[in-house]
C-alpha cells in the first residue's frame, strides 16, 4: 500500500536505470550480481585449455544451427543437377546433394562447414588436454569428483556427436565409417543382428540411417551436452579452479582476480582469439572435401579411409586385434571385433571413475583446492603417461595402411610392431615416468636442504674444495614442501592360528595398492624438521 510520503525509487532515473530496476524487482539480478560478480578466481595459463573447449563448443553450436537450415536429412536417391559440374547426372542421396549445395551454392556455406568441422576437432582436442591437466594436477579430488565425471561424459558424448556429424553427408568416406559401425554392431553376441536392424531400419544401409543420425546429432546428443556443459560451468564457478601451491595459498583461501571485470575481459578477448584461429584454419586448410570422394555406395570403399583423430583409438584396436572367431552351437562369435568393442568403453569408464578409486586407496576425505605438481604424485602421473602412450600407439595403428604405403613398409610388420607396443610401450612409459618424477622429487629435496647450485667452487683454509650453494628463500622452500604425502595403509594383522591375514580380499587389495602407490619406492619423503634444523646449524657454522 503506497503512502503520500513514499517516493518511487526510479523517479528522475533514466530509461535504462528504470529497466534495470524493473528487472531487479522481479528477478533479483542486482543481488545476484553483487554476490557473484566480484567473486575471486585463481589465475593460471593452463585454465585457458578449458576455455578453448568451451568456446569451440559454442562455435560448433552456432555454425550447426546455420547448417541445419540447408541440409536435407534424406536417403532418397536423386539425380544431381547442381552447380558442381563434375557431379552432373550422378545419382546420389538428397543428403549428399544438399551438402554439395551448401558447399557451392549457399553463400558462406563452405566456410561455415569448414568452421563447424574444425571447431569440433579442436573442441575434443581441447577437452582431452584439459582433462589431462586436471588429472596430472589432481584437480579431480574432492569436491570436484562429480565435475570430473561430467567432463568425462562430455568427452564421450562429443566423440559420438562428431561421428554422427561426419556421417551425415553420406559421402564415400563417411559411408565407409558407418559400415565399420555396422560390422561392430553385428559382432555383439545374440542381439547384434537386432541392434543393427533397429539402428539402420533394415538391411544396411537402409533408408532410416541419415534421418536417425540427424536426430541424434542436432537434438539428443547436443541437448545432453548443453545440459552437461551448463552444469560443469556452474560447478566450476561454485568450486572455482584449483590454485597452484605458493606462499599464502592453502585449501581455505583463494588468491586471484575478480570475476568482473578482469576475468570476463580476458575471457571475452580469448573468445575472439579462439574464433579467429578456427576461422583461419577453416579458410586455408581444407577438411572433408566430399566432392572429391563422391556419394556412398555399398559396393565401393574409399581409399585412405581414416576416422577423425578422436576415433583413432577405437579404429586402432580393431586393426591390431587378431581375427579370432569362436563357433558355438552353430553361431560365430567374432572376437576380432567384439573384444575391441568391449575394451573401448571400459577404458573410458576407467578414466571416469579414477577419482573415486584414488580416494578409496588413500582414504582421503578432505577437500583439496591446491593443485599438485605432477612430480609429487609419481604413480598417478605415470598412469596418465601410460594411458596417453597406449592411446597414441593405437592412434598410429588406426593408420597402419597409410604408414605402409607412404613409408614403403610391410603392413603385417607394422601391425605386429603395434601389437607388441600395445603391451610393452605403456609399461615402459609408466616405469620411465615414475623414475623421472622420483628423480625430480630427490632434486627438490636436495635443493630445500642444501640450496641451489651457484656454479662456484670455493677453497677452504685447510685446502678442501666445496661447491657453493645459494640458500632458497622461505617462499621457495614452502613451494617445494607444501604438497601432501599419503602414508601407506598397514595391512591387516595375521591370524594367530592359520597365519593368514584377516580382513576381506578387498581390504587386502586396498592395502597392496596403497603400498604400491605411496610406500617405499612410490615417493620420496619430504625433508623432516630435524633435517632442516641440522642443515641450518651446519650453514651457520660455515
Amino acid at each position: 500500500m503506497n503512502t503520500e510520503n513514499e517516493t518511487p525509487r526510479t523517479e528522475g532515473a533514466s530509461r535504462g536505470e528504470r529497466l534495470a530496476d524493473w528487472a531487479d524487482g522481479r528477478l533479483g539480478l542486482y543481488t545476484i550480481a553483487r554476490t557473484n560478480m566480484r567473486k575471486i578466481f585463481p589465475d593460471h595459463w593452463s585454465f585457458m585449455l578449458g576455455e578453448v573447449a568451451l568456446y569451440s563448443f559454442a562455435i560448433v553450436i552456432l555454425t550447426g544451427i546455420y547448417l541445419t537450415m540447408f541440409f536435407h536429412p534424406s536417403m532418397n536417391e536423386i539425380e544431381y543437377h547442381g552447380s558442381y559440374t563434375p557431379m552432373q547426372g550422378v545419382r546420389m542421396s538428397e543428403a549428399y546433394a544438399s551438402t554439395l549445395d551448401i558447399s557451392f551454392d549457399v553463400r558462406g556455406g563452405l566456410l561455415l562447414r569448414q568452421i563447424h568441422h574444425w571447431a569440433a576437432l579442436i573442441f575434443l582436442a581441447a577437452m582431452l588436454v584439459h582433462m589431462m591437466r586436471v588429472f596430472f594436477t589432481g584437480a579431480f579430488r574432492k569436491p570436484r569428483e562429480v565435475n570430473w565425471v561430467f567432463g568425462s561424459l562430455l568427452f564421450i558424448l562429443g566423440m559420438f556427436t562428431g561421428f554422427t556429424g561426419y556421417s551425415l553427408p553420406d559421402d564415400l568416406l563417411s559411408g565407409t565409417g558407418v559400415r565399420f559401425v555396422e560390422g561392430a554392431t553385428l559382432s555383439v553376441p545374440v542381439v547384434g543382428t537386432y541392434l543393427s536392424m533397429f539402428l539402420f531400419g533394415g538391411e544396411f544401409p537402409g533408408h532410416d540411417l541419415i534421418p536417425r543420425f540427424y536426430s541424434f546429432h542436432i537434438l539428443l546428443l547436443p541437448g545432453i551436452m548443453i545440459a552437461l556443459v551448463t552444469t560443469h560451468v556452474i560447478l566450476i564457478f561454485y568450486h572455482k579452479h584449483t590454485q597452484f601451491v605458493g606462499p599464502g595459498r592453502n585449501n581455505k583461501n583463494v588468491i586471484g582476480m575478480p570475476f568482473m571485470p578482469v576475468y570476463m575481459a580476458k575471457a571475452g578477448g580469448f573468445l575472439f582469439l579462439v574464433f579467429g584461429v578456427i576461422a583461419t584454419l577453416a579458410s586455408f586448410v581444407t577438411i572433408n572435401p566430399i566432392w572429391a570422394l563422391g556419394p556412398y555406395r555399398p559396393d565401393h570403399v574409399s581409399t585412405n579411409a581414416q576416422p577423425d583423430w578422436y576415433m583413432g583409438f577405437a579404429e586402432g584396436l580393431v586393426r591390431v586385434m587378431p581375427g579370432w572367431e569362436i563357433n558355438l552351437w552353430g553361431h560365430t562369435l567374432a572376437l576380432g571385433v567384439f573384444i575391441p568393442l568391449m575394451v573401448f568403453p571400459l577404458v573410458l569408464l576407467a578414466i571416469a571413475v579414477y577419482p573415486f578409486v584414488e580416494a578409496w586407496v588413500t582414504g582421503d576425505r578432505g577437500e583439496h583446492h591446491i593443485a599438485d605438481r605432477p612430480r609429487n604424485a609419481p604413480t598417478r602421473t605415470a598412469f596418465g603417461v601410460a594411458w596417453l602412450t597406449c592411446y597414441f600407439v593405437l592412434l598410429l595403428a588406426g593408420g597402419n595402411d597409410l604408414w605402409a604405403t607412404h613409408l614403403h613398409l610391410s603392413i603385417n610388420a607394422i601391425t605386429w610392431c603395434v601389437r607388441i607396443a600395445f603391451f610393452v610401450a605403456p609399461v615402459a612409459a609408466f616405469l620411465i615416468t615414475k623414475r623421472i618424477c622420483l628423480g625430480l622429487q630427490r632434486r627438490d629435496k636436495e635443493m630445500v636442504l642444501h640450496g641451489r647450485e651457484a656454479g662456484v667452487i670455493k677453497r677452504l683454509p685447510h685446502g678442501e674444495f666445496v661447491e657453493v650453494h645459494k640458500p632458497l628463500t622461505p617462499a621457495q622452500r614452502y613451494t617445494l614442501t607444501a604438497h601432501e604425502q599419503y602414508a601407506p595403509m598397514d595391512p591387516e594383522p595375521c591370524d594367530d592360528d592359520t597365519g593368514e591375514r584377516k580382513g576381506s580380499h578387498l581390504a587386502r587389495m586396498r592395502a597392496a595398492l596403497s603400498h604400491a602407490m605411496y610406500g617405499e619406492g612410490g615417493q620420496i619423503a619430504k625433508p623432516t624438521a630435524d633435517e632442516m634444523h641440522e642443515i641450518e646449524n651446519t650453514t651457520k657454522h660455515r
